[in-house]
């Protein structure tokens, strides 16, 4: 029986990525996106990769980050499956290697309990383009992962994990059940199921 589920946030429970969408509107998108593509196909160091985009962000004004994240758009079907596995008692969590400002935001337009992210640094309402936080590295997912299990006293038997890149190969391997969304082909290999279809009430069906 399935007691926790974590979800990785940005490309799976929204339908992008976030510092892409910053990127866009503060017009840095082309030498982001790049960037953000071969870390989530595992082609570029996500520590490195994560500092140089954020460092590209350096004087968008706080008031813009806000506006970019609130206008972020939630996957299909990603509150409806919150809302089924917090029905079966399932605690929903989500680890990103993004950024606490969007997760924290979509913590009640999706229902989830609890996310861990980065924090984008800022001084006088300004990014500086520093960052920081737990989800940094490539691994630290699957660090933080056993973090909460110890926590809510869950074994790897009982979790759920979801995803779509690179970054979640590590938290993949402390869960019995492991879901590629619409993944890119390195994390695959890695998934227990792979759901190709955009709609993440699919998901139900592997614990339903």
């Amino acid at each position: 029986m399935i007691k926790l589920c974590v979800f990785d946030f940005d490309a799976t429970l929204i339908d992008s990525e976030t510092i892409d969408e910053l990127a866009i509107a503060y017009g840095v998108i082309d030498e982001v996106r790049e960037i953000t593509i071969k870390a989530m196909a595992g082609e570029f160091d996500f520590y490195e990769s994560l500092q140089t985009r954020v460092q590209k962000l350096a004087g968008m004004k706080l008031e813009d980050v806000v506006r970019v994240c609130e206008n972020l758009k939630p996957t299909n079907g990603a509150a409806e499956l919150v809302k089924g596995l917090k029905q079966l008692g399932i605690k929903v969590v989500v680890f990103s290697g993004g950024f606490q400002i969007a997760t924290d935001m979509f913590r009640d337009k999706i229902g989830y309990d609890e996310s861990f992210a980065n924090t984008l640094h800022e001084k006088n309402g300004v990014l500086t383009g520093l960052v920081n936080g737990g989800l940094t590295f490539s691994n630290s997912k699957g660090q933080m992962i056993q973090r909460v299990q110890n926590l809510l006293g869950v074994t790897p038997e009982e979790t759920m994990c979801v995803g779509d890149g690179a970054n979640d190969i590590s938290m993949f391997a402390h869960a019995k059940i492991s879901v590629a969304f619409c993944a890119k082909d390195i994390l695959k290999k890695h998934a227990t199921h792979c759901v190709d279809v955009r709609d993440m009430r699919e998901i139900l069906k592997i614990v339903g």
